[in-house]
């Protein structure tokens, strides 16, 4: 079977939608995702309606992690924050997150409490400190083809310079992928990518409304990236979508106004493979001659 490592390196770029939970990414596999990222953004999104500011616990990351891959076989990338601690807590994470299943774990430069990459007023861990976690999650995995991802936030805190500086660093501890969050330029983009390209796979993150340019995924392939994630995308169109949908419902009392733009009771069932499930249970009922 084909590891997410592979998928990288055999790929101009592996595009991955961002997802939050067993349903989204069902959905993102059955349209063709060949891989799937866990956004810790989208899980504040959809399961509490708040922000990402830190909120959501390892365990929970962990328990949507084991019901997506319980769900589906695309490689998952999960973003694993500041891996919840120090360096004895990123190992546990790692740990948790590779036994439930998890592609490549991502893990950044934030102190705590995080927030998210394209919000104002991050805080860091310095770069020895960030170092040592990266190493930590290194020693903690169990298999070689779990990738470590390592995310620095430095561009917004520490100026450009001082990120790739943090990058370089964290290439050395032996990160797998390097993730340098919300360059603010294409002029910055392409200086990143001529600075790593070819020598670690590089991941971009596509936030629309963010601070970075948003690109294709070919525009990022030739840039020389080789993973794009766009992590927020999904939750951002459910709730316009759930906008117009409890606005319909509410002001007319019917969902007739909205049928054609929602799955009836049926193609839902489709979706999920009702039938299937079924038919499988069947299999195992007693034989009634018996």
């Amino acid at each position: 079977m084909m590891t997410f490592q592979d998928m990288i390196a055999e790929s101009g770029i592996v595009l991955a939608p961002g997802i939050y939970d067993a349903l989204s990414g069902l959905i993102a596999t059955q349209m063709g995702a060949r891989a799937v990222y866990l956004s810790g953004a989208s899980l504040a999104y959809t399961r509490f309606g708040r922000s990402d500011v830190g909120l959501v616990s390892v365990s929970e990351v962990h328990d949507t992690l084991a019901a997506i891959t319980d769900r589906i076989d695309t490689p998952v990338i999960v973003d694993a924050d500041n891996g919840f601690g120090n360096a004895l807590n990123v190992q546990r994470t790692v740990r948790y997150f590779e036994r439930a299943g998890a592609a490549a774990i991502q893990l950044e430069d934030q102190s705590f409490p995080k927030r998210c990459g394209h919000l104002d007023g991050k805080k860091l861990i310095s770069s020895g400190e960030m170092v040592g976690k990266v190493k930590a999650a290194l020693d903690a995995r169990g298999d070689q083809s779990t990738l470590i991802i390592a995310r620095t936030d430095a561009r917004a805190v520490e100026g450009f310079a001082a990120a790739l500086d943090r990058a370089e660093a964290y290439r050395e501890a032996g990160a797998d992928v390097l993730f340098i969050e919300a360059p603010q330029t294409l002029e910055e983009m392409k200086q990143l990518c001529g600075q790593f390209h070819g020598r670690v796979p590089l991941l971009a993150n596509m936030v629309e409304g963010g601070k970075t340019p948003i690109k294709s995924a070919a525009d990022l392939a030739e840039l020389g990236y080789s993973i794009a994630i766009f992590p927020g995308g999904a939750v951002r169109a459910i709730s316009h979508h759930l906008q117009a949908y409890y606005d319909g419902l509410l002001s007319t009392g019917s969902n007739a106004g909205f049928a054609a733009q929602m799955h009836d009771f049926n193609g839902l069932n489709e979706i999920i493979g009702t039938a299937e499930l079924m038919r499988l249970g069947e299999t195992y009922e007693p034989d009634p001659t018996d």
